[in-house]
């Protein structure tokens, strides 16, 4: 008994890559190149898209073998982006790889943060030992991060298609979202907040209703955006039935995230394996028959909705905890003062210096060797998962017993999805390819590393 293919075979015309006649489009002229097309038996066109293109989500290059308008075969070429991060972090403290880690996958920086401080907090025994309000913060991050995630998805897939209103809603709905975090982080992207033990510092006052205030303002723009691409009849041409792939299939890959629970499959880290008090929170996991480009949108608008429903928990968790520490209490780990943002603009505030310069000498020697040299962290080494906005990330950490990591490895889900585009494009359109790839949504920063 054979298994039909999935999708249409590499070389239909039944001919070795090698011996397939080529047509190189480039000098001459046109009336020339097509007579050698129409010469030619078996036509073979070559398309290279990217790696800069504005349909492939950063520095992505496919290469597309085409018949006519149908894909013939895919191949999928990443390491134009190539930043070094993981052997970077090798020669940079624990807490330093913060800021390394959060500038992989740029559109949801949170989710490598948290994931990489769990791994270390793992190492260093103090799991338990993380003060609730710290745990608070990081998932009230994390789930406006998928938030914003998922509407930029859902966005600039539209706007790759023409439809430029899509992202201009999109992205009004995630600059609200950035707001709140430049108000809590000081930054809008790359925050590195998140720290092995806790957070960086306690969230400034008026936050919780400052949140409060702007989070209709972003329910507001999800539905409209919803209502002007569910039910529209071009949207659902375009989307509906397109970059299909059966669970089975996507299993064998790996693929994770959004695109599973559009298949059935109601797998999210949060429910089966939780952290950071996740347990504690009532949201569901929304899943549909059927994984095509169509509900694999669909599923990304209803984790928006829950994580809105998450955040208003965490909001109320927050104003009961208020005063609480965010970081753990062994001073080997804790910086003496916590920075806070002064009228400069930088960590300058009075209180900060009177506390480590003013109180003692040795906090002030104490502080500077934290910052300089950093904590020594046990010998082992640890895997450490999350549930990210597109899917399950990994992070596996191994240390010597020194101040930094021996090695650091992260399993990213964009990498990990874009493993399903040949099967998810190649028999179809050249123009499904676009929507294929704008729904499993990669970003090459966490892919190329």
């Amino acid at each position: 008994m054979t298994t039909p293919s999935l999708h249409a075979a590499a070389s239909s015309a039944g001919l070795d890559i090698e011996d397939v006649p080529e047509v190189l489009a480039q000098g001459g002229d046109w009336d020339d190149v097509i007579a050698e097309i129409e010469r030619i038996n078996h036509e073979r066109v070559v398309l290279n898209m990217g790696p800069v293109h504005p349909s492939t989500h950063g520095v992505l290059r496919l290469i597309l073998e085409l018949d006519g308008e149908t894909v013939r075969e895919t191949r999928v070429d990443t390491g134009y982006l190539h930043t070094g991060i993981e052997k970077t972090m090798e020669y940079r403290t624990w807490t330093q790889g913060v800021t390394l880690c959060t500038r992989m996958d740029y559109v949801a920086p949170f989710f490598q943060e948290v994931g990489y401080c769990l791994a270390v907090e793992k190492l260093l025994g103090i799991t338990n030992d993380v003060p609730e309000r710290a745990n608070l913060v990081r998932i009230l991050l994390m789930e406006l991060n998928r938030i914003a995630s998922h509407i930029v998805a859902i966005g600039t897939g539209g706007n790759e298609l023409g439809a430029t209103t899509m992202m201009t809603i999109a992205f009004r709905g995630r600059e609200e979202i950035l707001r709140i975090f430049e108000r809590i982080t000081g930054l809008r992207m790359n925050h590195a907040f998140v720290r092995p033990g806790g957070i960086a510092q306690d969230l400034p006052s008026g936050m919780v209703p400052y949140i409060r205030e702007k989070l209709p303002k972003v329910r507001k723009d999800i539905g409209e955006l919803q209502d002007l691409v569910l039910a529209n009849p071009i949207f659902k041409q375009r989307f509906i039935g397109v970059g299909y792939m059966p669970l089975s299939a996507m299993m064998a890959l790996g693929l994770t995230g959004p695109s599973l629970r559009a298949a059935g499959l109601p797998q999210d880290l949060r429910k089966d394996q939780p952290y950071c008090g996740y347990e504690n929170f009532e949201f569901d996991v929304p899943t549909y028959d059927s994984n095509d480009a169509y509900n694999r949108v669909r599923v990304r608008f209803d984790e928006c909705y829950q994580s809105l429903r998450i955040v208003e928990q965490v909001l109320r968790r927050l104003e009961e905890t208020e005063g609480q520490p965010v970081m753990v209490s062994d001073p080997h780990i804790k910086w003496p003062a916590q920075l806070s943002v002064a009228t400069d603009g930088q960590g300058n505030s009075a209180e900060h210096i009177a506390k480590v310069m003013g109180s003692s000498m040795e906090s002030l020697i104490h502080h500077f060797k934290l910052v300089t040299e950093g904590f020594k962290v046990p010998a082992g080494q640890v895997y450490q998962t999350v549930e990210h906005a597109k899917g399950i990330l990994g992070v596996h950490l191994v240390s010597d017993g020194g101040t930094r990591p021996f090695r650091a490895h992260f399993r990213d889900p964009s990498f990990a999805n874009l493993q399903s585009l040949a099967m998810m494009t190649e028999g179809g359109q050249l123009a499904d390819v676009v929507v294929s790839l704008a729904t499993i949504d990669p970003v090459l920063g966490g892919v190329d590393r």
